[in-house]
């Protein structure tokens, strides 16, 4: 039998792309810096107004949003409808996770770069605080199910979730998983605990 608790609001991640302090700067110049555009719901995470364009061997994405700030490695996320249009074949994973994953070549207006690996289809995921976590009676990276409820409603397995007293409660599908579902931003999320 299955039994739901807590909702949690679903976000819809569209194409995005995280810069390192040495890729920013070839691409955007010596000493160049991110220019917040607006706050996303994740703490200290932002949307910039930098953007880039992205090619693959079949074809090129332009206008893709930057957002910060800058990581370690460069990451670049993106559907599986946007693989197959540029061309590449992008792993399943958690943001981070970019060992073996594709490479892709970013350009500015006036600047280029190719980078070996670290383009990504991010996995389905929750972010979630401690405190949340417990109510949710659920860990770090544990693989959950969660009922998303829209005019095709559907159900995601394999959702992992990610806790850190540095997030705020929201599950994250890309666009693919959205389209599919009918699912709009503001959509709510159930956790689906399956007991015996």
């Amino acid at each position: 039998m299955t039994t739901a608790t807590k909702t949690f609001p679903v976000a819809i991640s569209a194409r995005h792309i995280h810069l390192s302090e040495a890729d920013l700067q070839a691409l955007f110049g010596p000493q160049a810096t991110l220019t917040k555009d607006f706050d996303l719901s994740q703490p200290g995470q932002f949307a910039a107004k930098e953007r880039v364009s992205i090619e693959g061997p079949k074809g090129v994405i332009h206008n893709v949003r930057v957002l910060g700030p800058v990581r370690a490695a460069t990451q670049v996320e993106v559907s599986r409808t946007d693989a197959m249009k540029l061309g590449v074949t992008p792993p399943l994973r958690q943001s981070g996770d970019i060992d073996h994953s594709a490479g892709i070549k970013i350009s500015s207006q006036h600047h280029e770069l190719t980078i070996e690996q670290g383009v990504i289809i991010a996995q389905a995921h929750i972010h979630m605080t401690e405190e949340d976590a417990k109510a949710l009676e659920v860990q770090n990276n544990e693989l959950v199910s969660v009922e998303v409820i829209s005019d095709r409603p559907v159900t995601f397995r394999g959702v992992v979730v990610r806790v850190s007293n540095d997030f705020s409660l929201e599950m994250h599908i890309d666009t693919d998983e959205a389209n599919a579902g009918f699912i709009e931003q503001q959509a709510q999320g159930t956790l689906v605990k399956v007991t015996t």
